[in-house]
């Protein structure tokens, strides 16, 4: 019999954890505040989506609320228009996904061979500074620099023979996903390199030493040692952002959309806001988070399942 199902050996792993929970006491003191706002924040507000299966009307107890169970789902699966929004949603997702996960690895890895460590801290601190940029400010760049009058890149593609007339981007319907996407990227790629990064300074120096001396170069170098090295990291990252992919937010569709493209950049989070909050139908708008959450919930499931099937790696 294993000695841990003897009543003295399940009397040592108590107390083994016990003594790391004493030695380990400040690290949970630190953690408690966050817990406290994870609690406050993220779990609490779920008593909402009761109003899902309501009719809600603002001033009026819990009890004098109506109960319409499931019409509120009816509603929202009968709507064209949620289906239009969720194509939109989706397949912006899938181009930031695709996007803002593989360009940020590749200017990780170029980042990384740079030897000359100021000019590697100087094009990081560059490459950083568009995320803290708000998205008001890059909307209204991205507009001046499409524009049709004095837009850079319609006076350049002018310049270079390449078109006759300026181009209306900001009013063609099928541009507006990439110009989303690509302001996205231009935006992101700086921070979300960070994670990798910081995940390639672990990688142990005589790997590529070893490398150098059996005539290894550089790109053999990367990928044989810094991709295999970050692989963990890489799907780790992946996982999330998959769940994350109903997610996309509306800051970005809501700055560069405008009346000519709205079929194209209306997503969940403007449908709740134009279709819901903005109507006064607080409980048509709480189906709709929760049909995001749900999916969300069942993306990441399914993804962390596929992938430790796969490649053995998950977050859970």
């Amino acid at each position: 019999m294993d000695l841990k199902d003897t009543p003295k050996g399940r009397g040592t792993s108590r107390s083994k954890v016990w003594s790391t929970l004493v030695q380990q006491r400040f690290l949970l003191l630190m953690s408690l505040p966050f817990l406290i706002w994870l609690f406050i924040f993220q779990y609490l507000p779920l008593w909402g989506w009761v109003m899902a299966f309501q009719k809600y009307r603002p001033g009026r107890s819990f009890s004098e609320q109506q109960w319409v169970g499931f019409d509120n789902f009816v509603q929202l699966f009968a709507d064209e228009r949620f289906y239009l929004v969720l194509r939109n949603t989706l397949a912006m997702s899938f181009m930031s996904l695709v996007v803002g996960f593989t360009i940020p690895i590749l200017f990780a890895l170029l980042l990384n061979e740079l030897r000359l460590m100021w000019f590697k801290r100087t094009i990081q601190t560059i490459a950083y500074l568009p995320h803290f940029v708000s998205w008001v400010i890059v909307a209204g760049l991205v507009t001046k620099m499409l524009s049709t009058q004095d837009g850079g890149v319609n006076d350049l593609l002018l310049f270079l023979g390449l078109i006759d007339t300026p181009i209306s981007f900001m009013a063609e319907e099928k541009l507006f996903w990439w110009i989303v996407t690509i302001s996205d990227m231009w935006k992101e790629t700086g921070w979300n390199s960070i994670i990798f990064l910081a995940a390639m300074s672990g990688i142990d120096p005589e790997q590529y030493e070893a490398a150098t001396v059996d005539g290894g170069g550089r790109l053999r170098k990367m990928w044989h040692i810094t991709l295999p090295g970050i692989r963990p990291t890489i799907m780790v990252v992946l996982i999330l952002s998959i769940g994350w992919l109903m997610s996309i937010g509306f800051e970005k569709q809501f700055l560069l959309g405008n009346p000519l493209v709205v079929d194209y950049a209306e997503v969940l989070e403007l449908y709740i806001l134009n279709y819901g909050i903005k109507l006064g139908r607080f409980s048509f708008g709480t189906a709709v988070g929760i049909f995001n959450s749900v999916v969300s919930i069942i993306l990441l499931l399914g993804a962390n399942y596929v992938f430790k099937k796969i490649t053995k790696e998950s977050v859970i």
